[in-house]
């Protein structure tokens, strides 16, 4: 064979080699990956200016890249149902899916099946027509990659949604939960991206997502796509200088992206664990007794470590509730002793949540808005305990922890979350008001709602002036603080709660006796179990509604079990709503707790009213922490009233005999109640050994 024949022929070759090895190589490595995003009006974007471009799978093609192809294929008013109203599967956009061929595909359906004309006929089909679904799509392609969203939020603004639309959506999202199961899917909660975001989710029926809520959508899907979730990150209740809290599990948390390894190091002990598909990771470690060496806590990932040290072992009380507990050291009636000296080298670490802006008088600009809608309204470490930082922590708190302290002899850590103004709608979950009617009208439009005060809707109008959409957030709107302040922190273990708040909910003690146990309920359920929970009743002041809610707040003492309730009508102020002598109330607290919880020979409470008996025109009176009951001073017994069928007080002649309190009936006039301290500033004098006052009371005669 010639030289020249040779060239030719390698030639050709190398021709055939390029055409049927390399060129389809580049073209392999070129191909996209298609991605169908199957779904309803949310899908399709209804409601947006311009869905072909700021609709969910339009944000998703940009977030993700080029190497992929993100085609939208929602119909608007779809059902998963075959049988029911207008059926995804009869749609246009289902055959254009077919014919896609995708590599993955997201199915967000379910919206529409909530109609009465559909779930509640055809539920026992919702399973099988979703798996029926899932194998057609399958059918072109047996690799396809499916991913299963749960439904985004339907809001209260649904004309149906009390009806029974609530029910139904969430009897689907269970259902939906178990079509993924049954075919081992990846599950994309959307319902838990967007449903502490009612800011995301502004058309009428409050149903679909606004430009923001598209946008948050696909950066919730492109996490889970790519399993980028930013890396390692940690609450912020987890710090250097901490206190863990003892004889409990320690259990630590976080989030990292999916698959990644983490390893947790405790002390001497060392657990390794895998993120999961959502990013998030958690360890427990066994309960440690109290330790006052420091320790340190590691959190590795494969790129990033976080370093605790200088961790005590110790009890961790939860301080919340409104100004009263924000009222800081520095501004109470001998602070700066407690400061300086009282607490000055005790073992108490402290973690102060700020506020991204006060609630006061003002307008907040369009930054802290923006803020506050995406829940970023608490910020803080812990600290060392010293004057400097003491000053400036709620004065409540931080007399109980040196109390505490100072009598147990271990390590304290407090946590302070408060927000002045601040309503106890505000502290109860999203999902717990949704599920009650009696409370769902709380929940839009809230700026307008009764079941706030009208001091609290000025003043959340008065901050959000520069926004004018009813969905805006605000700390004041139902289960605000909830979601931006407690969730985060739990399940950090905790030895109790205290409480003190109500102020903003005086005017409506008959809303507030639901609220508070419910609120109760939740957080203990927040922490599965029943952690102590110690509370302060409002004080004396010249409003007329509050000794009506003090004897709501005592009967709620009765009602909730493993609960203390601190009497603070003799250090009231008459005209002023924060009096300044904070550290009683913070020591009162820390008899209840030293009482009840740690097991301690002390008094909690004052004289708590127990039960009545009249013998003839005499009404005896017992009391709870009945010993040694006096006066406060060397007057008469004062404070007791009797209401009369005419409305009026008339002043009770009342005598202490026996750790009993006796009071002789008048004649000739029908009787409605007795009552002590039932004038909004007090001039009750009943103490017991312990110099602690009695509640408001009311008794039905």
């Amino acid at each position: 064979m010639s030289t020249q024949t040779k060239k030719q022929l390698y030639k050709i070759l190398g021709v055939a080699y390029l055409l049927f090895c390399v060129i389809p190589l580049v073209m392999a490595q070129q191909k996209k990956v298609k991605v169908a995003c199957i779904g309803d009006s949310v899908t399709e974007g209804l409601g947006l200016d311009s869905p072909a471009t700021n609709a969910y799978p339009a944000v998703l093609q940009e977030k993700i890249g080029a190497q992929f192809n993100v085609e939208n294929f929602g119909h608007s008013g779809a059902t998963l149902l075959r049988h029911g109203h207008h059926p995804y599967a009869n749609t246009k956009q289902f055959r254009d899916a077919l014919h896609f061929h995708a590599d993955i595909a997201i199915i967000h359906l379910g919206l529409n099946d909530t109609d009465p004309r559909n779930f509640p006929h055809y539920r026992d089909q919702f399973v099988q027509d979703y798996l029926w679904l899932i194998d057609t799509l399958r059918t072109n392609n047996p690799t396809l990659k499916i991913y299963i969203c749960k439904m985004s939020p339907i809001f209260t603004g649904h004309p149906r949604f009390s009806s029974s639309t609530f029910n139904w959506y969430h009897a689907i999202q269970d259902l939906i939960v178990d079509v993924a199961a049954a075919r081992a899917l990846p599950v994309i909660d959307l319902y838990a991206a967007l449903h502490n975001r009612p800011d995301l989710i502004t058309d009428s029926p409050t149903l679909h997502p606004n430009k923001k809520g598209a946008y948050k959508i696909a950066d919730f899907v492109a996490q889970h796509l790519t399993g980028n979730f930013g890396g390692l990150k940690m609450p912020a209740v987890f710090g250097k200088q901490m206190v863990v809290q003892r004889d409990k599990p320690f259990t630590v948390w976080g989030t990292a992206d999916a698959g990644t390894t983490i390893e947790v190091q405790w002390s001497t002990q060392k657990q390794r664990t895998k993120t999961d598909k959502n990013g998030t990771w958690q360890v427990q470690f066994p309960a440690q007794a109290v330790n006052r060496i420091p320790q340190t806590l590691t959190v590795k990932s494969d790129r990033q470590t976080f370093t605790y040290d200088d961790v005590l072992v110790g009890d961790v009380w939860l301080a919340a509730g409104q100004s009263n507990m924000a009222f800081p050291v520095k501004r109470a009636n001998q602070g700066d002793n407690l400061a300086h000296k009282e607490g000055k080298r005790l073992p108490i670490r402290l973690l102060k949540f700020n506020n991204l802006a006060p609630t006061d008088d003002i307008v907040w600009d369009q930054q802290t808005l923006a803020q506050v809608n995406a829940l970023n309204f608490f910020t803080g470490a812990w600290s060392v305990n010293s004057p400097q930082e003491a000053e400036n922590f709620s004065a409540v708190a931080y007399a109980f922890a040196v109390e505490i302290a100072n009598n147990q002899q271990i390590p304290i850590g407090m946590i302070d979350l408060s927000v002045g103004g601040s309503p106890q709608l505000a502290w109860i979950p999203r999902l717990t008001l949704e599920s009650n009617a009696q409370y769902t009208g709380a929940l839009h439009p809230w700026r307008k709602s009764d079941y706030l005060m009208t001091w609290c809707r000025e003043r959340a109008n008065k901050n959000l002036e520069q926004s004018p959409s009813p969905f805006q957030q605000h700390p004041y709107a139902p289960s605000y603080i909830y979601e931006a302040g407690i969730a985060p922190i739990a399940p950090f273990a905790l030895a109790g709660i205290l409480w003190y708040q109500g102020e903003s909910d005086a005017e409506n003690a008959e809303l507030y006796q639901h609220l508070f146990p419910t609120f109760v309920q939740d957080m203990r359920q927040r922490w599965q179990e029943e952690l102590p929970f110690y509370y302060v009743q409002l004080s004396s002041i010249e409003r007329p509604s509050w000794p009506f809610f003090r004897d709501v707040q005592r009967q709620m003492l009765q009602k909730i079990p493993n609960t203390g309730m601190v009497v603070t009508t003799d250090i009231g102020d008459p005209i002023d709503v924060h009096p300044r002598n904070k550290i009683t109330v913070g020591k009162r607290l820390a008899q209840w707790a030293l009482a009840k919880h740690y097991k301690q020979q002390v008094t909690p409470s004052g004289p708590l009213f127990r039960t009545s008996t009249i013998h003839g025109d005499t009404i005896e009176l017992t009391f709870d922490y009945a010993t040694g009951m006096k006066t406060s001073n060397t007057a008469s017994l004062a404070g007791f009233f009797f209401q009369t069928a005419e409305g009026k007080l008339l002043p009770a002649t009342a005598n202490i005999i026996q750790n009993k309190v006796t009071i002789v009936k008048p004649q000739g006039v029908t009787l409605k109640a007795l009552v002590y301290s039932w004038e909004p500033v007090s001039t009750g004098n009943l103490v017991n050994n312990a110099n602690l006052p009695a509640s408001t009371f009311r008794l039905p005669l």
